[in-house]
């Protein structure tokens, strides 16, 4: 009898064991919305702390499962309630550090919950709180596959989301149905727009590349190669991706442009070869979960870093995503990535946006009178209330202009804009003598295209996305074989490479001296493998347009500032002829002026 006392003692203080934790780590999880969204060791700490407490408790419900069900009454729900918000943890965290590792970690337990059902019987629970949740995180595992290009089941996960939707409308007439509905439309119009270029299989099934420079994210095999000298001193180390283009195709807070951004400023994720949910394991084991006391402090070398002459430096440089910010929170997380900047370090800004047009007819000041780039289109306070004085103009509130980067070229700063009113930051100057570049996309594009471009995605981003797919795009070549594809996608490797071999050949003192051909910017940013690439993939959309007889005037061509030299580089007859051999591999020759005949 004592025994038997013994026993529902050790289970009602398991139960109670379990509650604490499962109240701990509910609370920890909430506050992570508290947490600032910038600057880096502000949040470490607190997202170490919330790791360790959902390790116990999923490792405590798996040791005590047979209790917890017999006495606590746990549900399938519960445990996949509970592996959800791990997956939740593992993507925002992958947000706040850009380490794509913890996207495969995010998949493992998204995936899980899908394949042991966790959900399977919410709608028999009576409860639309309980359906909602089931709906958000089969909307946050479609986001986490679209990030890891796994399109099949994208789109199996988009079927299951609507026959949810369905369900969840039919049994409780919500209110909120038609923001499900809207969520359905938008994924479905974000995977329409992304697939710009199908490549496809032997049996006719369009497939996704994630090695082959099809616009994966950086890999051995698609790095430019580099004859490296001295000078190349830069790193990149801070970026910010800010999408503001009105019309454009978005889902989660994620235009089409960031999506395809931040996966070319992103190395490919090393597969998990572990079942995070097995049994027996737990979560990859105790020590694998990134708990403060495993991880060290943000910018100190850690498993995920590498050395490089003697420096240490993240796989992936840091990244924020702002979607229509406004012009307060625009300039707030670029002064702090401009504050985190080690030593050697750059700072890339990324900014897809519609322009917003100066109406003064004789500027003087190119920092503000000339336009910029519309910022979020909700309203930041204003003192005063917005009052105007008469008789005098005053600029847009909510616009970026390039006078507002000025300060920020205190230190090595690489520039991309993607707009309609792109070239008004070709007038940024070097007050401070640092290496800066700009590239900025043409400012317009063929009636042809105009519509497509508008809400798929830019032309320029998808140049420096996956050069091949754009020049397909431009030329309409809707789909290619797989076989096909890597064929030509050795003439965009020959390009990349010859490109590549151009830009270096400059002697260093004559750049030293100022005689060289070439801006000691490219030269400062070119030994950074995500720059050296940019760099390269803008001389192949310079080259590609300038010979398309589709882009006709200088406005349908990119520009850059520092300007790349035309004779030695742009202009340069290898270059050309590369391009007229992969059109006539395309088939597409008739879309490209006359040049030398190819082989």
């Amino acid at each position: 009898m004592v025994k038997m006392e013994s026993t529902e003692e050790q289970d009602r203080k398991l139960v109670l064991e379990f509650c604490h934790l499962l109240e701990k780590s509910k609370q920890l999880f909430n506050g992570l919305r508290d947490l600032p969204q910038y600057g880096h060791r502000q949040w470490q700490a607190y997202f170490g702390r919330t790791f360790d407490v959902y390790t116990k408790l999923w490792k405590f419900q798996q040791q005590h499962r047979l209790v917890l069900d017999s006495k606590y009454g746990l549900k399938r729900w519960q445990i996949g309630e509970i592996a959800s918000k791990i997956g939740q943890l593992y993507y925002h965290y992958y947000l706040r550090t850009s380490e794509t590792n913890y996207l495969n970690e995010a998949y493992q337990f998204y995936a899980a919950i899908r394949g042991r059902a966790y959900y399977s019987r919410a709608a028999k629970e009576d409860r639309p709180d309980l359906m909602v949740k089931k709906l958000r995180y089969y909307a946050r595992f479609i986001v986490v596959c679209l990030l890891l290009k796994k399109m099949k089941l994208v789109r199996e996960l988009v079927t299951e989301l609507e026959k949810q939707i369905q369900e969840y409308t039919n049994t409780y007439e919500p209110e909120d149905h038609m923001e499900w509905s809207l969520v359905l439309e938008e994924i479905k119009g974000f995977i329409k727009a992304e697939a710009a270029v199908a490549v496809l299989h032997a049996d006719s099934n369009p497939i996704i590349l994630s090695h082959s420079g099809s616009g994966s994210r950086l890999s051995p095999l698609t790095t430019p190669p580099c004859e490296r000298s001295p000078h190349m001193t830069l790193s990149l180390q801070e970026i910010l991706i800010v999408g503001s283009a009105c019309e454009q195709a978005k889902f989660s807070e994620l235009t089409m442009d960031m999506f395809r951004m931040l996966q070319t400023l992103e190395r490919e994720p090393t597969e998990s070869a572990t079942n995070p949910l097995s049994m027996s394991h737990g979560m990859h084991g105790h020590d694998a979960s990134p708990a403060a006391s495993r991880i060290p402090p943000y910018g100190v070398p850690g498993s995920k870093g590498y050395l490089e002459n003697g420096r240490h430096y993240r796989d992936n440089p840091h990244k924020y995503l702002l979607y229509k910010p406004s012009i307060s929170q625009l300039l707030v997380f670029l002064a702090s990535g401009f504050k985190e900047l080690p030593l050697g370090g750059a700072l890339l800004l990324y900014m897809s946006a519609d322009g917003c047009f100066s109406t003064t007819k004789h500027p003087e000041d190119y920092g503000y009178e000339l336009g910029g780039l519309a910022t979020s289109v909700k309203r930041d306070s204003v003192d005063g209330g917005g009052l105007s004085c008469r008789g005098k103009s005053y600029k847009e509130n909510h616009c970026l202009y390039p006078g507002d980067l000025y300060p920020f070229t205190r230190r090595p700063m690489f520039i991309i804009i993607d707009s309609d009113n792109s070239f008004v930051f070709q007038h940024i100057p070097r007050y401070f003598g640092q290496p800066l570049v700009i590239l900025m996309s043409p400012q317009d594009v063929p009636p042809a295209f105009q519509a497509d471009v508008q809400h798929h995605g830019s032309l320029f981003t998808l140049f420096l996305h996956s050069p091949l797919t754009a020049l397909c795009y431009i030329c309409n070549v809707g789909d290619v074989p797989i076989h096909h594809w890597e064929r030509c996608q050795t003439y965009v490797d020959r390009f990349i490479t010859e490109a590549s071999r151009l830009v270096t050949r400059c002697r260093i003192d004559e750049i030293e001296q100022g005689i060289g051909f070439i801006d000691s910017s490219y030269v400062q940013f070119f030994g950074d493998d995500f720059l050296r690439t940019l760099i390269l993939r803008f001389v192949f959309c310079d080259v590609v347009l300038r010979l398309h007889r589709g882009f006709r005037g200088r406005h349908m061509r990119p520009r850059c500032e520092p300007q790349l030299p035309a004779n030695e580089l742009l202009e340069h007859p290898s270059l050309s002829h590369i391009i007229f051999q992969l059109a006539s591999a395309l088939d597409v020759r008739g879309h490209f002026s006359e040049g030398p005949e190819c082989d």
